[in-house]
């Protein structure tokens, strides 16, 4: 069962306003899982505070786990991530992370679980 917030990210491709997510900030070691089934789709070990205001990895777990596909809504020219699974919107990905990848997968919180080490 998704929370009104999880569903109107995951199934309608909403956002969460920034700085208000549970995993902005959360630096706990585990692996985030996506909220709509379960699928593991980032680690700790790729989380970074990017101040952006949402959860941001600089990889995923495995990207067979992510789809990818051109977002032009709002004038924008982005990136659209969904859980390649069950298809949930999780966020953006845009070319401004660190090293090694220089990529910022950019996630609502809401589209997140998270399972501690």
């Amino acid at each position: 069962m998704l929370t009104p917030e999880q569903y109107e990210v995951l199934r309608e491709k909403g956002t969460e306003r920034p700085f208000t997510g549970k995993f902005d900030k959360h630096f706990e070691k585990g692996t985030y899982q996506c909220a709509g089934c379960g699928e593991e789709l980032f680690s700790s070990e790729n989380k970074y505070n990017s101040g952006c205001g949402w959860p941001a990895f600089f990889d995923a777990l495995d990207k067979t786990k992510i789809e990818f596909k051109h977002d032009d809504k709002f004038g924008m020219n982005r990136t659209e991530i969904l859980c390649a699974k069950c298809g949930g919107h999780l966020g953006h990905i845009f070319d401004d992370g660190p090293n090694p990848t220089g990529q910022r997968y950019c996630v609502n919180s809401a589209s997140l679980d998270f399972k501690s080490e």
